[in-house]
């Protein structure tokens, strides 16, 4: 047995995966354990977690992958410094991450996380270059057995891109666009000029973008971000990163990107909107101008590598591999017939990816294990979930399936927001069905009713829909499967006033596909709908509440209770809230089984 743990540390999403014999056996992010949202710093719980699942001694770990390597792109990195010195306290910080992602800084940190001791944690530790982790997350774990690879974010180890052709057990590194240019950090650098801060807030921009016109504002776009060759460039005169660096924080908590553009851009789109200023025409219109500029340069850069690649698969990770309305267009509009997303495209994939670099290249292991769902988190049996409910008061009504199944899709149906809890969690940033709350997209008011009693989100920003894959070209104008949610498709314009709820303002949807065997509980649900409605689509969005995603049964119930959620399905355990109820909910307000 060989046992290979793979971490991403010290970096935004924080996550760790466990590889047994060239099979991912378990993977998730630390911020479902700890609830800090990206949570940066060691992947400690995680890390933990993922052996424990496995019944794994840490003694028995033969390798330890995390997805950083400080000496990849020394060269350039050397010429940076000789020409653009940092600042002391910039390289003392730099200083710092790079002696904890070491091959002892790890080693020191795992063993406290896994509370053994240093000397007795044998296992080899390999420091993967970052986009290198990123595309064998892609890859390795594809069902393809040849195609192009491609990875785009901010940076990694002084490279925002990396282009790659895999081909059995092996992937060849073709190119690498290195600091300071980045498509990543071209749509932070917008995002914040919007006036959206935190970590993780493209996604915002992303829903708003459809309400704009995207031609106000594209000529300057294009001056910003530049085409160049077969990949890009940034105007810099727009960016302060390459002269001021970035401040950012990597600790233990949310992590943190101080401001990337300059005044010069201001001078091109207007004053910067400030954190919570109401959203005028112009933001709006920039907004769908940087999209339209990045679905632009992604299309350029995929059309390019197929051309250079010759082949018909495309691999997809990095950050910017999660804007699923750029990802949409690219088997319609390249040469690419065929397109894999790895579900934890962002950093907490390289976890994945790091540990699949070293059982293939280092090891030299040939390929056996196709990723075919992101059900790799932790799930509960029955006596946790009733032990869960009976600490917080609550009595839940066991159903058996045959009972269970018809009875949520009725509540669906009747209009009530159910809390859908099942099996084990989902890697990544979307609710797959297994940690997701549920309703009719038929109502055009569900929109509404979610966002004023559970999400509480920007009114701009849509809900998904899940289908059973079989069904996706009755409703879109794709019939391609999109099973983690990371593709953007058109409703169809005959279908789009019977699931108003999931169509955003452009027409579109940002779909599951839900295959029967990868996921069969929600796969009966959507069915079970489908029987009593005449349609086989559930509005999904995440089971949360401003923080990150549950994990376990009390964190569900909790956000239940705090919320206005009509009824909560853990397993086979039922609890609806009463009818009566209003406001905030008690415990004397739930009910033990439906009204």
């Amino acid at each position: 047995m060989t046992a290979i743990l793979g971490i991403n540390a010290y970096h935004g999403d924080a996550a760790a995966a466990l590889v047994i014999d060239g099979e991912l056996v378990c993977a998730a992010e630390e911020e479902r354990f700890n609830r800090v949202k990206h949570c940066a710093g060691f992947p400690a719980l995680a890390a933990r977690w993922c052996l424990e699942d496995a019944g794994l001694d840490p003694r028995q770990l033969d390798h330890v992958a995390i997805g950083r390597d400080p000496r990849a792109n020394l060269p350039a990195k050397l010429r940076r410094l000789a020409t653009r010195p940092p600042s002391l306290s910039f390289a003392r910080s730099r200083a710092r991450n790079a002696a904890r992602v070491g091959g002892s800084g790890i080693r020191a940190a795992l063993a406290a996380a896994l509370e053994v001791s240093e000397p007795s944690l044998t296992a080899k530790v390999h420091a993967v270059e970052h986009h290198r982790a990123h595309i064998a997350s892609a890859y390795y774990v594809s069902p393809f057995d040849e195609a192009a690879v491609l990875s785009l974010d901010g940076f990694g180890d002084f490279a925002s891109c990396m282009t790659a052709r895999g081909r059995g057990s092996q992937l060849e590194v073709t190119g690498r666009v290195l600091f300071p240019h980045s498509l990543g950090l071209f749509y932070t650098a917008i995002t914040q000029w919007l006036g959206f801060p935190h970590y993780g807030d493209e996604g915002k921009v992303m829903g708003l973008a459809p309400y704009g016109d995207p031609e106000r504002y594209l000529p300057a776009m294009r001056r910003i971000a530049r085409a160049d060759g077969g990949t890009f460039r940034l105007a810099l005169e727009y960016f302060t990163h390459h002269t001021k660096g970035v401040e950012m924080t990597w600790g233990e908590g949310s992590p943190t990107v101080g401001p990337v553009f300059s005044a010069r851009l201001d001078t091109e789109l207007g004053p910067a909107r400030r954190p919570g200023e109401e959203l005028s025409s112009r933001h709006i219109d920039a907004a769908a101008s940087l999209q339209a500029r990045l679905e632009e340069l992604v299309l350029h850069v995929t059309k390019s590598l197929a051309a250079s690649s010759g082949s018909r698969n495309l691999c997809l990770a990095g950050g910017v591999a999660l804007n699923a309305v750029a990802n949409g267009r690219i088997r319609p509009e390249t040469p690419f017939e065929e397109l894999w997303v790895q579900p934890a495209a962002g950093d907490s994939g390289t976890a994945v990816g790091a540990a699949f670099h070293v059982w293939h290249e280092t090891l030299g292991r040939p390929r056996s294990f196709a990723m075919r769902h992101a059900y790799t988190g932790p799930a509960y049996d029955e006596a946790e979930i009733s032990a869960a409910l009976e600490a917080a008061g609550l009595t839940g009504e066991r159903l058996e399936d045959a009972e269970l199944f018809p009875r949520v899709a009725e509540h669906l149906a009747a209009g009530d927001v159910v809390g859908w809890f099942q099996g084990r969690m989902e890697l990544g940033p979307r609710a797959l069905g297994h940690r997701s709350i549920l309703a009719d997209p038929r109502k055009a008011e569900m929109k509404d009713i979610l966002n004023a009693r559970v999400k509480h989100r920007e009114p701009f920003r849509p809900f998904a829909p899940s289908l059973p894959a079989e069904t996706v070209g009755d409703w879109f104008d794709q019939d391609y499967s999109s099973p983690y949610m990371v593709l953007v498709y058109g409703v169809l314009q005959e279908k789009r006033e019977l699931v108003p709820a999931i169509v955003h303002v452009d027409g579109t949807g940002r779909l599951q596909t839900v295959e029967e065997d990868a996921s069969p509980r929600y796969y009966r649900l959507l069915r079970e709908f489908e029987a009593r409605t005449g349609v086989p689509i559930l509005l999904n969005t995440s089971f949360n509440e401003s923080e990150p995603i549950v994990m376990s049964p009390e964190q569900a119930i909790e956000t239940f209770t705090k919320t206005r959620i009509d009824l909560l399905v853990l397993g086979n355990y039922l609890v609806r809230r009463d009818a009566s109820a209003t406001g905030e909910t008690t415990r004397d307000s739930i009910a033990t089984a439906p009204q």
